[in-house]
Formats: C-alpha cells, structure tokens, sequence
C-alpha cells in the first residue's frame, strides 16, 4: 500500500477546518481523507505551522520549498515522489494513489441503455 504525505501550508490546526472562516475547499479534502482512510488508505498530513521539522528534514520537500515557497504548497508526495502541487487531489486522485475501488455512479440516475424505470 502507498504511503501519501500531505504537506500542508500554515494553517490554524491540523486540519484547517476550524475558526470563523472556514475554507470549503479544505473541508471537502478533510472528508475525502477521512474516507480514504477508512478505506485502508495511508495518509499522513503534515502543517507548516505546527510542524516544520518535518518540511526541514524531508530533502524533497525542503527542495521543493526551496525553489518554489510556502506559497506553492500544498504539495502531495505519494511513496516519496511529488505527485501533485499548489492543490489539494480529489477522491479519485487519492483512490487511484492508494488502489482504493471506487463505485461509479449512473450519471442518469436509474437509467441505463435503452431502458429506463
């Protein structure tokens, strides 16, 4: 199983999800992570703000910091290799990383063809 590291930008707690203002886009990653890791995902996240050494002593990702700032992040790391940036992935993305099935829905509801309910 893949390991997915999550370097996250500063922010408020560990998850981001907390204060006044909350930003939507990091709630729905939060619950596409929590799904995952239901799932039997390995997922690891880590914040600028409360816990740097580990940006520090990760050569990747204090290279990446490095030539592209905080600014750039969030950055992704799947089995050590930057997977994605500047983003965070949608379930599909984290599914596909961590070979999780994912059901696809008919887009047409209870149809499917020809015949429909």
């Amino acid at each position: 199983m893949a390991t997915i590291q999550v370097f996250d930008p500063a922010l408020c707690c560990s998850t981001g999800v907390c204060g006044v203002d909350v930003d939507q886009q990091l709630v729905g990653f939060s619950a596409d992570v929590d799904w995952a890791r239901q799932n039997g995902a390995n997922i690891e996240r880590y914040n600028l703000a409360q816990q740097p050494m580990a940006f520090a002593e990760n050569s990747v990702v204090k290279g990446f910091l490095e030539r592209s700032g905080a600014e750039a992040l969030p950055l992704i790391l799947v089995d050590g290799e930057v997977a994605l940036a500047g983003r965070y992935p949608n379930r599909t993305e984290l599914a596909r990383w961590a070979a999780i099935t994912v059901e696809e829905k008919s887009q047409s509801g209870c149809c499917s063809g020809s015949s429909c309910c």
